[in-house]
């Protein structure tokens, strides 16, 4: 799971899909940590995509970096405590100017029954559960 981590903090960006009611929806997101073992993202509970996440959890996110695509497919549970949010905010201290863990619209999620793929044109895949 670190091996995961560190290759979408060192992506800088990677695509996170889910799905609103039968349409595919995809958009860019920067945020990946591991707290208590886990590997957490982070929104806004005000957005679409956190409700579409808690209407339908089952998510793969994608990201790119040298040749190498990495595809995590899982599902995501809502860790609400103020622990959790405060361990993402201080790891990524350039969104609290639009977030706080007491603000009631900060919302972390972690990756359960997740497979994530490394993949290449030169290397045979690479797979990880966690």
């Amino acid at each position: 799971m670190e091996k995961v981590c560190q290759f979408l903090k060192d992506a800088g960006t990677y695509y996170l899909a889910t799905v609103e009611g039968d349409q595919p929806r995809v958009r860019p997101f920067g945020t990946a940590h591991i707290f208590e073992n886990k590997l957490y993202i982070q929104t806004g509970k005000v957005k679409p995509v956190s409700q579409q996440i808690l209407a339908n959890p089952k998510v793969e996110l994608c990201a790119f970096k040298d040749g190498v695509w990495l595809r995590v497919a899982g599902e995501l549970a809502l860790d609400d405590r103020v622990e959790a949010k405060k361990s993402m905010l201080d790891a990524y201290p350039e969104l609290r100017g639009m977030y706080d863990e007491n603000d009631g619209n900060t919302a972390v999620f972690y990756f359960t029954h997740a497979t994530a793929t490394f993949s290449s044109f030169t290397a045979a895949p690479e797979t990880v559960t966690f």
